[in-house]
């Protein structure tokens, strides 16, 4: 038996370079049997600095920086859209040290342009479902309407009147829009712009009259009045607008919003993702993280690796054919 060992080892040995045992071996074995992982400094990539996903990214590599005992270092690369980011992490290593943080542009971009070369689902690893934000529908004070239903009444009667701002084509605030106008059957007139910061300046004076806001970037034009929320989008009443009513309650099973989830490259070891997961949950469960991710327009999600998958594939269904409905080709 020890012969036909040594045989099979020298057989083997031989149809492979020198060396690649010693090194495959020894990164296997740390990635799935490491309990010092990790190591080294953590890559997590992500969108442009400032915007929602940026934020949650860096409270989140804060909490993990200290449960971990080694530096999150976020790394912003690429704009709003994700393909960028999500190139970086899709070649990177399979061992957990280079990370994505990121929200709907990054799987909805093959759904919204040709050449996207990666596959949200077959590339990636979903790691943790970590925030969510709902878009605030808000109206310039100038529109008489007070609620969903007065809007929807507003717009039929003046059909194609009223102008909505996008962030963006395939942005949140776009997309919530168009679900909006197709589930209500009114005609709203979209107004692009490149960025939520330009889009907000005209709704505030009155040259648009409607924006599907996402709440990081409407709470503070909405608290100053200089904003008039109507609804929060998410299936149910949020926590960062208590005091209004949702979308659905008018028009029931509409929802949309901005989902922040972590994710790592393709094959990387299920050990490595789940103890990722399980570090990430114990940051979302500090109250003081909770408190802060609040007051930046997001709510704590959490949840196993799975829930991410899904809620990915759901949205990639349910907003693909708004996508496809409405004819949207992304920027």
């Amino acid at each position: 038996m020890g012969s036909m060992i040594i045989f099979l080892k020298k057989f083997i040995a031989g149809l492979l370079p020198a060396g690649i045992f010693l090194v495959a071996g020894v990164a296997l074995g740390q990635a799935l049997n490491d309990p010092a992982f990790p190591r080294k400094p953590i890559r997590l990539v992500t969108a442009e600095p400032g915007g929602g996903v940026d934020v949650v990214a860096r409270i989140i590599a804060q909490g993990l920086t200290t449960n971990l005992g080694q530096t999150i270092v976020v790394e912003n690369r690429g704009a709003a859209n994700g393909t960028i980011a999500a190139q970086i992490v899709m070649k990177a290593p399979a061992d957990g040290y280079t990370l994505l943080m990121f929200s709907g542009p990054f799987w909805l971009a093959p759904l919204l342009r040709d050449g996207v070369p990666y596959d949200p689902v077959r590339d990636f690893e979903a790691v943790s479902l970590a925030a969510g934000s709902p878009n605030i529908l808000t109206v310039h004070p100038a529109v008489t309407a007070e609620s969903v239903k007065d809007l929807i009444a507003l717009a039929r009667a003046k059909p194609g009147v009223l102008n909505y701002a996008g962030s963006g084509s395939g942005s949140s605030p776009h997309l919530a829009a168009e679900l909006f106008k197709a589930m209500a059957g009114v005609s709203l007139t979209y107004v692009p712009y490149k960025g939520a910061g330009i889009a907000l300046t005209d709704l505030i004076a009155g040259q648009v009259q409607v924006m599907f806001a996402t709440a990081t970037s409407a709470t503070t034009h909405v608290r100053s009045g200089r904003l008039k929320a109507l609804a929060v989008t998410s299936a149910q009443p949020s926590a960062l607008f208590p005091e209004l009513l949702t979308v659905a309650a008018t028009l029931p099973g509409f929802e949309t919003g901005s989902l922040y989830g972590l994710f790592a490259p393709a094959k990387t070891p299920a050990a490595i993702v789940n103890r990722i997961n399980s570090e990430v949950l114990r940051v979302l469960g500090n109250t003081d993280v909770k408190v802060r991710l609040l007051s930046a327009g997001a709510e704590v999600i959490g949840g196993p690796p799975e829930r991410l998958g899904r809620a990915v594939k759901s949205e990639m269904s349910r907003l693909g054919k708004v996508i496809k409905s409405a004819g949207i080709r992304g920027d």
